[in-house]
């Protein structure tokens, strides 16, 4: 295998592979979690499916095949990646050449990542997204696809705006993949998130977290102020208020 390093992170390439596709795999915030990066396209763009077991995998040949690999606890699948989420017992040294078996084996073979019906759902889950919008609701949603998105997306995981309560000024966000268990994931949402919302949003007063059990059942999660996380400043106009921006990357 050989080894490369690209924007400060370890990245592997795996040399064992069909015809011309190859696999890598970038590390993430999240020790328990890997980036695999296939030599192709998965899903339609800025589409994301996660599994959070291998009952909600019925939906995916491909992640029922990943699910059969022990040691296996969570798989989500985007546009051009797929984030392999370990229980925290298991070595990584003994689940990858397994991964990669499976990966290359069923993207050479044709192995569906959707059956049919749910491919279908989610070319079609962009343009369900935008019915009904007001102008905040539309604002946040900006800011998070243009801003914060591709930054989440980069550490192999995904965040999807859930909801917005006019009477707290409270967003109500779903991390995914290698970032809904990452230790840091609750700085990242109240100090990186919150304050760039609040900054150019005035209508937002906090934001927090909706998370999920194994089931998919959710529950909320109050986010602990620390240390701030910062993303790339937005080209947007500030709300008119004597603070100073939150700082930029």
């Amino acid at each position: 295998m050989l080894r490369l390093i690209s924007r400060q992170k370890k990245v592997a390439i795996n040399r064992t592979f069909l015809r011309s596709l190859f696999i890598q795999t970038q590390t993430t915030p999240n020790d328990d979690a890997l980036k695999f990066l296939p030599s192709m396209k998965i899903l339609p763009e800025q589409t994301t499916i996660e599994f959070l077991n291998g009952r909600q995998a019925f939906k995916s040949p491909l992640a029922l095949k990943l699910f059969g690999i022990d040691g296996v606890k969570t798989i989500m699948i985007g546009h051009d990646f797929i984030t392999v989420e370990k229980k925290t017992q298991d070595d990584w040294s003994l689940l990858k050449p397994e991964i990669f078996a499976v990966l290359t084996e069923s993207l050479n073979n044709g192995t569906p990542v959707l059956n049919e019906q749910h491919q279908a759902d989610a070319s079609d889950q962009a343009l369900l997204e935008e019915d009904d919008e007001d102008e905040v609701v539309s604002m946040v949603k900006e800011l998070i696809f243009t801003r914060i998105r591709p930054a989440i997306q980069d550490d192999g995981g995904d965040i999807e705006f859930v909801r917005f309560d006019y009477e707290t000024g409270t967003v109500y966000l779903r991390l995914r993949g290698a970032c809904r268990s990452c230790s840091s994931s609750s700085i990242t949402l109240k100090n990186g998130i919150e304050s760039m919302l609040k900054h150019y949003i005035e209508e937002v007063e906090a934001v927090e977290q909706i998370e999920e059990d194994e089931d998919g059942n959710e529950f909320e999660d109050p986010l602990a102020a620390k240390k701030p996380v910062q993303f790339e400043e937005a080209q947007l106009k500030p709300r008119s208020r004597d603070v100073a921006p939150p700082p930029s990357l």
